[in-house]
């Protein structure tokens, strides 16, 4: 917490990458990786979207820790025994542990653990959503969207800055602001970034391009928990999101992407938003 009351995040994770060719020491291999998750969680929620439109659910298995943890961190008392039934252990804290005893940062979800030594490889959330769609490509199903395309790399790394900073970290800003100063700075970049985002939205139907990309995937694990969460919890109530048109339409049109889909997500075969529909998509 800064001293004028607006909240800070840590953003000092491991960035340790899997990739391809295994640069750090961790080569992409079917199986041997564990991406650990909490559904609460909506920086998680975006690795366990980009797993499943990739289609990498046989190669990379996921553990799911419960929805509240306590000072040591995500425990997995949802499991039976209160264990990972891979990992076997009760806290995500003691995969931080075996790759640093004296780890003192914070232990946070996504986060992805080596199996065979149970280590956590990485938490860099930013990251890994990144290297799931460019570095596991060998194992990706048939019709995989490209969520990061190169021409268009420059414009989702600017929308989705803008998105980080005002939209997915400002609801915490305003909901851990320590002050009324800096609930009401939090407030204002908020909104100005939610009118910014409706107007952008009201004549197109991705952020960028006119395909799903990785901006996409971070804007909507923020919307999808507006009105349950930010709104009255965190006290971003100006409106509702049922109340913003564009973003309202553009939410539930994600909601119904299906990643399963024969011939890749429907969302990648159209141009203009269909009326959205009572069907589950994206979960």
């Amino acid at each position: 917490m800064a001293g004028d009351g607006e909240y800070e995040r840590d953003r000092n994770y491991i960035t340790t990458r899997i990739t391809a060719d295994g640069r750090d020491g961790y080569p992409v291999e079917p199986g041997r990786y564990r991406l650990v998750v909490a559904r609460a969680c909506p920086w998680a929620n975006r690795a366990v979207i980009v797993r499943r439109l990739m289609g990498l659910e046989d190669v990379l298995s996921m553990g799911i820790a419960g929805p509240v943890h306590d000072e040591r961190s995500w425990s997995f008392h949802l499991d039976p025994d209160g264990r990972d039934p891979v990992l076997g252990i009760e806290r995500l804290q003691e995969a931080f542990f075996r790759r640093d005893p004296e780890y003192a940062r914070g232990i946070t979800v996504p986060a992805i653990v080596d199996v065979p030594t149970g280590a956590v490889v990485t938490n860099d959330f930013a990251r890994i959503t990144l290297d799931l769609g460019s570095q596991w490509t060998a194992h990706q199903r048939d019709g995989a969207p490209d969520l990061y395309p190169e021409k268009w790399r420059d414009e989702i790394d600017d929308v989705a800055e803008k998105v980080y900073r005002d939209v997915n970290n400002g609801v915490y800003r305003c909901g851990f602001a320590s002050s009324q100063e800096a609930y009401d700075k939090a407030y204002r970049r908020l909104w100005d970034r939610l009118e910014w985002l409706e107007e952008r939205l009201g004549d197109r139907r991705y952020l960028v391009g006119d395909t799903l990309t990785e901006a996409d995937v971070r804007l909507f694990t923020t919307l999808v928990r507006f009105d349950a969460v930010y709104h009255g919890h965190f006290k971003c109530n100006r409106r509702k999101l049922t109340e913003l048109p564009a973003l309202w339409g553009y939410a539930r049109d994600l909601f119904q992407t299906r990643p399963w889909s024969p011939g890749g997500s429907r969302a990648h075969r159209a141009t203009t938003r269909p009326r959205p529909r009572a069907c589950p998509g994206w979960r």
